[in-house]
């Protein structure tokens, strides 16, 4: 399971790249897309959603494992595991360590799909590190994403998309869990909070 979630992921990487000739990479407005999400030989399912205006995102995983908050303006994250009733912080640069190394790569636009039932335009992407491609809606919303990079691999699909307003206690820290460290020696660029992460 560890695996699936390092490679959405590595998927998600065009989300992070901030470039003037560059997709729109955050959506303009709150929506939750739920993905298919496939890598390293296994396949899962999982919702993202974001709050547009205060720049929040939240992936619910998979399985009852728990879910991601990353706050892009505040530059923290968490991941909370709700059967284990703990929280783990992680920093953004270390739960989205591929954002610097695509913040000067190369992109390039290639033709349009409709994924969904909503149209986006294909993005080629090669960074120092990873390269991949990625169909983005004009508003920023990432559609289809596979990526490879670090010996990690991964294809996401969207097959739903919602608009509509988050209610924001979705992006809160829960209360009353045990707060626990990333483990040490977690790599640098690969989510560290899913080491400890049940399989």
């Amino acid at each position: 399971m560890r695996r699936i979630l390092a490679a959405a992921l590595v998927a998600t990487l065009p989300l992070a790249a901030q470039a003037q000739d560059r997709p729109q990479i955050f959506p303009a407005r709150d929506v939750a897309v739920t993905y298919r999400v496939a890598g390293q030989g296994q396949q899962a399912e999982l919702t993202m959603m974001w709050s547009a205006a205060q720049r929040l995102m939240r992936m619910n995983m998979p399985q009852g494992l728990g879910y991601m908050v990353a706050d892009y303006q505040g530059q923290r994250a968490f991941m909370v595991m709700e059967q284990m009733r703990m929280i783990m912080d992680v920093p953004l640069d270390q739960a989205a360590g591929y954002q610097r190394d695509l913040e000067t790569a190369r992109f390039t636009r290639g033709g349009t799909e409709k994924i969904a039932g909503h149209d986006c335009t294909v993005w080629r992407f090669q960074g120092a590190s990873q390269s991949g491609e990625a169909c983005i809606t004009t508003e920023g919303v990432m559609l289809r994403g596979q990526g490879a990079g670090r010996g990690q691999q991964g294809r996401m699909e969207a097959t739903r998309v919602v608009f509509g307003a988050h209610d924001a206690s979705q992006f809160r820290r829960p209360q009353g869990y045990q707060t626990m460290q990333m483990p040490r020696g977690a790599p640098q660029g690969m989510p560290g909070m899913f080491q400890g992460s049940p399989r």
